[in-house]
């Protein structure tokens, strides 16, 4: 991080101390002004520091807030846990400590606050969960519950945005449960269909970000779903990258590009050259696969992102023995890409 930048939020920090202590203000409109700088500090943070002084601001504008103020209080809670479920960690600490905030909070607004209010905090807290039980530190169907209570408010024609985010962590979450019981083919068309039920919301023009997502996430369900109709469903998840390369261009979203392509070539890898002749093998597809393999490792190493590049260059080291072992017969697949991109 530049020093000009450590500079930025420090001078940002030094003047939400000042408006705290600023007389003609009451403790609670102090308390609201900590909450408001701590808010620009989380937009678009340039650093795990910039997170970290939110904290602290929302920890200072709790300490000030007057007693009985209690939505007030519930809406700090709750923004401090916002901002305690990005700070990025080795552990779980402070993804348990948002938790606890959202736990604390969600009740107050429930009672005092608004439907749109309790609706953000359940979505934030289905995100925190999910993340914790990643780690084995909670139930992802806790997860699912808080997602599915968020909805009541969020519901497509209002919230278009919201739904469709909501509609994505839900599917994600379904797909997230160890496909080990005889339920596991219903979460995985669950799934599908919550993406799906997204993408009727946003739209290319729009929403292209959120549109990009549950394009890319469909794809990635579509091809690892256990079904009969494989090829069909990999057709259908190369249309829906091809739809989410629209919006993750190279130039542009870098690391979003590079996931999408990996993927792609994931599916490339299995799909037969033409799929009413499965025979004839699939060295067109290999050869599109192994460059995209290619492109992604290159982006990846740029971006740091060196266990992503580890993965798609043995990836693409096992396209190349294929295609020189056996140019015209079909290929096996990795899964270890598609999920996490």
């Amino acid at each position: 991080m530049s020093e000009v930048a450590i500079d930025r939020i420090e001078d940002q920090v030094r003047a939400a101390l000042s408006a705290a202590e600023d007389a003609e203000a009451s403790p609670q409109e102090r308390a609201e002004m900590l909450m408001e700088i701590a808010i620009g500090l989380q937009q678009r943070p340039k650093s795990p520091d910039a997170l970290t002084a939110a904290v602290d601001l929302y920890d200072k504008a709790l300490s000030i807030c007057p007693a009985g103020e209690d939505l007030l209080r519930a809406r700090i809670v709750a923004r401090r846990g916002t901002a305690l479920q990005a700070v990025p960690e080795e552990g779980t600490a402070s993804l348990e400590q948002a938790r606890k905030a959202f736990d604390q909070a969600i009740p107050v607004l429930a009672e005092l606050g608004r439907p749109e209010e309790i609706a953000e905090a359940e979505m934030n807290l289905g995100v925190v969960i999910q993340n914790l039980a990643g780690a084995g530190r909670a139930r992802i169907t806790d997860a699912i519950a808080a997602y599915q209570r968020a909805l009541r408010t969020f519901e497509r024609r209002r919230f278009p945005t919201e739904f469709a985010i909501l509609q994505n962590n839900l599917a994600t979450a379904f797909l997230s449960i160890p496909m080990t019981d005889e339920r596991a083919k219903m979460r995985e068309a669950l799934a599908v269909q919550a993406f799906e039920e997204g993408l009727k919301v946003v739209n290319l023009i729009d929403h292209p970000t959120e549109y990009a997502m549950l394009q890319n996430n469909l794809g990635n369900a579509l091809q690892y779903a256990s079904s009969s109709h494989a090829v069909e469903n990999n057709l259908r998840a190369l249309d829906a990258y091809d739809e989410a390369l629209k919006v993750r261009s190279r130039a542009d979203m870098p690391g979003e590009y590079a996931n999408t392509i990996a993927n792609k070539a994931n599916c490339l890898w299995n799909l037969p050259d033409d799929p009413a002749n499965p025979e004839h093998g699939n060295r067109a597809n290999l050869l599109q696969a192994r460059a995209c393999y290619a492109e992604a490792r290159e982006i990846f190493v740029a971006q740091g992102e060196l266990q992503k590049a580890r993965i798609v260059a043995e990836a693409c080291e096992q396209v190349e023995r294929e295609l020189l072992a056996a140019p015209a017969a079909n290929g096996g697949g990795i899964t270890a890409v598609a999920r996490t991109m």
